[in-house]
């Protein structure tokens, strides 16, 4: 669509408005005299000198006929109306023309003869002039209702319609139809407009989405908490009311309840952790560490808990001297919940392989198992916070479900990224890249 600043527009409203009425009035003077000079010119006005004195000569020849043809013929010419009466009142002559003018100008000449009136000479003349004014008067009315349309049309109307979404909006309507503008100005504000629902949208979409992340964490937290709180309390029961009443159960009560116990500690420390990794603007400790290394003593950590399933681990694809900057710490921590959600879900006799290479200026790294790998559901929402795949979120088969999303947020605090997929062989890989120079 073709648009117009409004500044422009205003100046061909006003050239309408002073042209159109000048239009209409040129056009009334031609449609009255048939040509467009404005002024009597020498011709007419000898024609109608002529025409004077020749009534004025031959008073006598009024009534003759062949005079009156000949004076008729002379009049014919100027356009006049002439009519000549006698001194006692009668028409003596008329030319008898029907013109289809609407106003005339007319002038009455009295014919003396040493005092005495001869007779009376009116001599109609077409005035275009009142026309014109009335011609030019209806073209500015009609040069105001032109404007006032345009005016309604590609400003006042799309203005109402903003004010009208503006007061939706305030009430919370987002669903708003603007009409558009050939003016430039409305068309930038109606396009903001655009942009503001739509960023409005977009907040209040994500608002809801952070809404429903909370309730599932709450919800999620409830249970994870909750299963251990209530194992602990009814092997402490059994404990306090006598029902361990050898020392064999009273040591496997003992057990279960630590191990309740360390599994509350986990969930609290990841959690702490969890929110730490919010701030993003942390301060790092960030060093020159060998990620081969650190990936190494990952897998010491791990290796007890692979043995116990008996996991392979394959680093055949390590490349060498693989140095990048980053807090050893917190790349610990994500690489360990990396590789402990791997060997998590690995079956026995599984394997794991991981990858270290250059690419440019970045550290790729993947880690890859032989389980069952992500559902489609899973890799929508895998690295979510508190998220697992099992709708019973048992202990057994999972963990807190803040593993990954930790170590995503450890990885983009770096100035990195991860990611997760299928490998076409089968199983899960989890890929993760760091910058050298970060």
């Amino acid at each position: 669509m073709k648009t117009i600043r409004i500044r422009k527009f205003t100046v061909l409203c006003f050239a309408l408005i002073l042209t159109l009425p000048w239009l209409f009035y040129v056009v009334a003077h031609f449609l009255v005299t048939s040509t467009f000079t404005f002024r009597i010119d020498d011709t007419q006005l000898e024609q109608i000198e002529a025409a004077v004195s020749m009534i004025e000569e031959n008073v006598d020849m009024w009534t003759v006929p062949s005079w009156q043809e000949q004076l008729r013929e002379q009049v014919e010419g100027s356009q006049l109306d002439v009519s000549i009466w006698s001194g006692a009142g009668q028409l003596v002559f008329h030319t008898g023309t029907e013109r289809e003018r609407a106003f005339l100008r007319t002038e009455q000449l009295s014919i003396l003869e040493e005092g005495e009136v001869l007779g009376r000479v009116v001599i109609s003349q077409t005035d275009s002039r009142t026309m014109q004014i009335i011609a030019a008067f209806v073209g500015l009315l009609t040069a105001f209702m032109l404007v006032g349309v345009l005016l309604r049309k590609y400003i006042l109307k799309p203005l109402e319609s903003m004010s009208k979404g503006s007061r939706q909006i305030a009430e919370g309507d987002l669903d708003i139809q603007l009409p558009t503008s050939r003016i430039v100005e409305i068309s930038e504000v109606h396009e903001g407009f655009n942009v503001m629902v739509k960023g409005l949208k977009d907040s209040f979409q994500k608002q809801m989405e952070l809404e429903d992340e909370r309730r599932f964490m709450i919800a999620a937290l409830a249970h994870d908490l909750r299963t251990p709180l209530f194992a602990l309390r009814g092997y402490l029961d059994g404990l306090e009311s006598g029902i361990a009443d050898t020392e064999e159960k009273r040591a496997r009560y003992l057990a279960v309840c630590k191990e309740k116990s360390a599994q509350l500690d986990q969930l609290v420390e990841e959690l702490f952790a969890f929110s730490k990794s919010e701030y993003h603007d942390e301060k790092l400790n960030k060093k020159e560490l060998d990620f081969n290394q650190l990936l190494q003593r990952v897998i010491n950590s791990v290796v007890l808990q692979a043995q116990n399933k008996s996991i392979s681990f394959d680093l055949s694809h390590l490349e060498e001297a693989c140095f990048v900057k980053g807090d050893a710490h917190l790349l610990e921590r994500a690489l360990n919940n990396l590789l402990d959600n791997a060997v998590r879900y690995s079956p026995m006799y599984g394997k794991i392989v991981v990858t270290c290479e250059k690419d440019n200026d970045n550290l790729i790294f993947k880690i890859q198992d032989t389980g069952e790998g992500f559902t489609s559901e899973d890799l929508a929402r895998v690295f979510e916070p508190l998220y697992r795949g099992e709708a019973s979120r048992n202990r057994a088969t999972g963990g807190t479900g803040l593993g990954l999303a930790i170590a995503r947020r450890i990885l983009r605090q770096h100035g990195g990224d991860l990611v997760a997929a299928n490998h076409e062989s089968g199983g899960a890989i989890i890929t993760g890249w760091l910058p050298f120079n970060n």
